[in-house]
């Protein structure tokens, strides 16, 4: 067992154990925990993957790759917003939500009352083209 510990920005101390690689640890737990995050995004945070119960591999991949830029949609908006309008941090200094619950939110909102917030969605449509 190794032991691999970092000294964050806020002054605490990040520390992960590790069975191989204690060189690496701190580098291999970033990748890990942003992956987590994607999965979170994914399944109970967000999008409930796991509720469509595809077992397709095609239309699985399909619907993957639909969310994959649902998600983007979501983040690129709730940057946005955070320009015009930023987060509160809390107490322990992280915001109060996350770039892409903040833009998810927002999205949603707009696409469930699309009649009276028919601009918007047009404004927020926007952060899906390329140019």
């Amino acid at each position: 067992m190794y032991i691999a510990a970092l000294r964050l920005d806020d002054g605490s101390l990040l520390v992960v154990a590790t069975q191989t690689a204690p060189t690496s640890a701190i580098t291999d737990y970033a990748k890990r925990w942003g992956i987590e995050t994607v999965f979170g995004i994914f399944k109970t945070r967000g999008f409930c993957l796991e509720s469509t119960h595809l077992k397709d591999s095609e239309r699985l991949s399909k619907l993957l790759a639909l969310l994959t830029l649902a998600l983007c949609w979501a983040m690129l908006t709730g940057e946005w917003l955070h320009q015009i309008k930023p987060l509160t941090l809390k107490k322990h200094g992280r915001r109060a939500k996350s770039m892409f619950r903040y833009g998810f939110d927002h999205i949603r909102t707009i696409v469930l009352n699309l009649e009276q917030k028919a601009d918007e969605f047009v404004e927020v449509l926007q952060f899906l083209s390329c140019t």
